[in-house]
């Protein structure tokens, strides 16, 4: 676990940005090493670095995203997600290309069917920012490939073949990258599956570039089966007062918006951070659900914490916080076998019947307790 002495994040609740300069926080997005040096983020001696590294990775910063970064401090967790750096080159050799198996389990092309009930849809493969961990980085990006209308009338024909599909996840690439009409289209064609209870759909826009989450996207979204939105954010900087209103105008509208963050070193892996983030997120009607341990995507070791450093945090967290504050800490193994919960156990075996259970300050108690045991 990283020292806690790294105070990048405000008092729970509030949500605080640097005061942009004239070129940080306005205009187009930032997709070169030439618009970083010249936005001021980074300095001219890593513009071959940040070159190199481009020329394998997708870049894309926001303005909103930009305007976050303190290109004062080498240790800034939003220039950590975002900016690239040469650690991206190396591989080490527990990485893959896919290090969780979309493409061994996509029987259509942009369907991921991994479990019995539900399937991932991707009708595209570009995004509002290219974070620097993503477990999607060697396909998502400018030029991406997204479905025809001949391919996307083939996934969702596959959905409707399949009667034990109850979920469908749209992702991708970023779906709020669309434009209204064609999400529109697409969560209406899902809408009249019959099968279908649930669409998902995942998305960095509200809080990437959330003046994106227009009145027309939110009606885009409307449907008579239950629609929930699940937003990325990683760092309590990131809950701008932009991004709690691009949350607000989904959660107004009637539908549920929960979040996913990945635990990444430098970033978020101390209990202090991850209050502030997790608070910040049910403050403004946004309900935690995943806490990602980090994916073995190809150059992303630098990101990786150890899967005892994330179940301490959890258990630094589990008393201390609210219950409406604690995602769930899982990882998406290799290969595509699918989410599995990682986080601290509380329980162990105590011979034939009873258990022993850790309380919150780490004793031991048997359970049913002592004499209380019936036949």
């Amino acid at each position: 676990m990283t020292s806690p002495k790294r105070q990048h994040y405000p008092p729970p609740g509030n949500a605080v940005a640097l005061p942009p300069s004239p070129s940080r926080g306005e205009g187009v997005t930032l997709r070169t090493a030439a618009d970083l040096v010249a936005a001021g983020l980074v300095d001219e001696s890593r513009r071959a670095e940040i070159d190199a590294v481009a020329r394998e990775f997708a870049l894309a910063i926001t303005p909103d995203m930009a305007t976050l970064i303190d290109p004062a401090d080498p240790a800034d967790p939003i220039a950590a997600q975002f900016v690239p750096r040469a650690a991206e080159l190396a591989t080490a050799p527990e990485e893959r290309a896919d290090p969780i198996g979309d493409e061994a389990h996509s029987p259509v092309k942009g369907i991921v069917h991994r479990y019995p009930d539900r399937v991932l849809l991707k009708p595209l493969h570009v995004c509002p920012v290219y974070c620097r961990f993503c477990f999607r980085r060697e396909v998502v990006g400018p030029g991406g490939e997204a479905l025809t209308p001949s391919e996307l009338a083939a996934a969702l024909d596959y959905i409707r073949a399949r009667p034990a599909i109850w979920e469908v996840i749209v992702t991708g690439g970023d779906p709020f990258m669309l434009a209204p009409r064609r999400l529109s289209s697409i969560v209406g064609a899902l809408d009249g599956i019959a099968h279908l209870g649930v669409i998902r759909l995942h998305t960095r826009v509200p809080v990437a570039d959330p003046g994106c989450v227009t009145a027309d996207l939110v009606t885009a979204l409307a449907a008579e089966k239950a629609v929930f939105v699940v937003i990325h954010a990683n760092h309590p900087r990131e809950l701008t007062p932009a991004s709690r209103a691009a949350c607000r105008r989904l959660i107004d509208a009637g539908i549920p918006v929960l979040s996913q963050t990945v635990l990444l070193k430098g970033v978020n892996d101390d209990a202090a951070t991850l209050t502030a983030l997790m608070r910040g997120l049910v403050a403004m009607r946004v309900k935690p659900y995943y806490l990602h341990h980090g994916d073995l995507a190809r150059g992303t070791a630098q990101f990786r914490t150890t899967i005892e450093a994330g179940q301490a945090i959890q258990r630094e967290m589990r008393f201390r916080v609210s219950g409406l504050c604690q995602p769930s800490y899982v990882l998406d193994l290799p290969g595509g076998d699918g989410k599995v919960p990682i986080g601290p156990s509380y329980l162990a075996p105590a011979g034939d019947g009873p258990f022993l259970v850790e309380d919150r300050d780490g004793i031991r108690r048997a359970y049913p307790p002592e004499g209380e045991i019936k036949n």
